[in-house]
């Protein structure tokens, strides 16, 4: 009988256009295999809101496997040693694994392709992205650090190749022992903070799929709706993406019937998302260090040593600032594990130039509260935000919050989830003059802190070293 083929799962949640299911589907009996790895990953081990989203996404999953007669095996602990251990025990063929290109998953898989021996190789496929990650260069051959250029060139490449179907899974002699997905304790107890999280959210490749047609229904208006908080303009696939249960040239391929503004915008922002990629892919420590050298010398406010630093970081991250806008996009995150893109940028905006306070302290909570964390996008977005990344926002460009909420209209989302609020009218709920009881006057002034940010990136200037 052809020996087993392991399918090696991380990101990549989906039987359909998955290519390593369809590669090991057509060389023998499958066995998938996800490894919790939470050592390797280090401080980017999944965050509490993506652990809820993981548990639910590896039960459809596993749900989809059974109706064909498969089943999911699970184990905790090092991918590398845990795969090297199934393979060696039922005498596979084969490993076979999608491209990751976070560094501790670009590691393992250095790492397991030598550890296994010459009859069982480690096959990789490329199947997360419109391309793979670093194909897209300039005519030098080199990277393309600003977003614009890239996008034309891969624009040039698009549309993407069509769509692998489900493969049909024939099953192993054999199935190895599997830990029980509850006994992982991924789901919040004591307390249950996901409490909202269900009736958001529906994870799994089927849950994709109905978001995907939801959205194409109103794709047209998305170019003037995205950027409104109180409308439900965006896609809202972000964790989908995240988790691999739907690829982005499934989208590409269920949006072509739709062209204008709105549906071309899309398509801009999944080629955003392959530009994050190549970022990672170029620089694999962009998660954690400022790719400006000026900010090695900006005078942050630290809250590991200020406590005043460290009273705003948690009025930041509890939604307790005073400028509603910021409150309101801070409390969605905690509620439902995602919050609106354009509030996004607000609030990131406010912890780096109104609280002068380090991004990565705001890419962390970020990444423990978002069910859409994503190495890549995470530090992409915040280093565009910040003004510290390779391409990005000017640091001295400080958005005003108490502009944005007005201008992108965002009353009736202020109302929903900063509820001491919902008293006010038009005028008065983007700014309070006189904040109902129980509601936080602001920690900072908007003109002082622009003047103070605007002070410390001088002083960071000043101290750069002169050539």
């Amino acid at each position: 009988m052809t020996k087993p083929q392991i399918v090696w799962l991380r990101h990549d949640l989906r039987l359909a256009d998955q290519p390593a299911f369809h590669a090991a589907s057509a060389a023998g009996p499958v066995l998938p295999v996800y490894v919790l790895d939470d050592a390797r990953a280090r401080r980017w081990a999944l965050g509490g809101a993506a652990r809820w989203w993981l548990h639910h996404s590896l039960a459809s999953l596993s749900a989809s496997l059974e109706r064909q007669g498969s089943r999911l095996i699970l184990r905790r602990g090092d991918a590398v040693s845990a795969l090297a251990a199934i393979a060696h025990e039922c005498a596979a063929g084969a490993i076979h694994g999608v491209h990751h290109h976070e560094p501790w998953w670009r590691d393992a898989e250095n790492e397991l392709a030598a550890a296994l021996p010459d009859t069982c190789p480690l096959m990789l496929h490329h199947g997360n992205y419109l391309a793979p990650p670093g194909s897209v260069t300039t005519g030098a051959g080199q990277p393309y650090k600003i977003y614009t250029p890239f996008s034309r060139a891969l624009l040039e490449r698009m549309p993407p190749e069509p769509c692998l179907p489900e493969p049909k899974l024939d099953s192993p002699p054999h199935w190895p022992e599997s830990d029980r997905l509850e006994d992982w304790a991924l789901l919040p107890t004591k307390p249950d903070w996901a409490g909202q999280f269900g009736p958001e959210w529906t994870p799994g490749e089927a849950g994709a799929h109905v978001r995907v047609e939801a959205f194409a229904s109103h794709i047209a208006a998305y170019e003037n709706t995205r950027n409104l908080p109180s409308t439900e303009g965006t896609s809202r696939l972000s964790p989908h993406f995240a988790f691999g249960e739907i690829s982005p040239r499934q989208v590409w391929h269920a949006i072509a019937n739709h062209q204008g503004e709105g549906a071309d915008t899309f398509r801009k922002e999944l080629i955003w998302r392959d530009y994050a990629q190549n970022v990672i892919h170029a620089m694999p420590a962009y998660g954690a260090r400022s790719y400006s050298e000026t900010f090695k010398h900006l005078p942050w406010r630290d809250p590991r040593s200020d406590p005043a630093a460290q009273a705003d970081l948690a009025a930041w991250q509890q939604g307790r600032t005073g400028y509603p806008i910021v409150d309101a996009g801070m409390r969605q995150l905690w509620a439902t594990g995602w919050m609106h893109n354009r509030v996004r940028m607000i609030t990131a905006s406010f912890l780096v130039k109104h609280l002068l306070i380090d991004w990565r302290h705001g890419e962390r909570w970020f990444w423990d509260t978002l069910v859409d964390a994503d190495y890549a996008s995470n530090a992409v977005n915040w280093q565009w935000t910040a003004g510290s990344g390779v391409d990005a926002n000017m640091f001295v460009r400080i958005m005003a919050p108490l502009t944005q909420s007005p201008k992108f209209d965002a009353g009736a989302y202020i109302r929903r989830w900063v509820p001491e609020l919902k008293g006010l009218d038009n005028d008065g709920i983007h700014d309070p003059v006189f904040p109902p009881r129980g509601y936080p006057g602001k920690v900072v002034d908007h003109r002082a802190a622009r003047e103070r940010a605007l002070a410390a990136w001088a002083e960071a200037k000043a101290a750069m070293p002169r050539d």
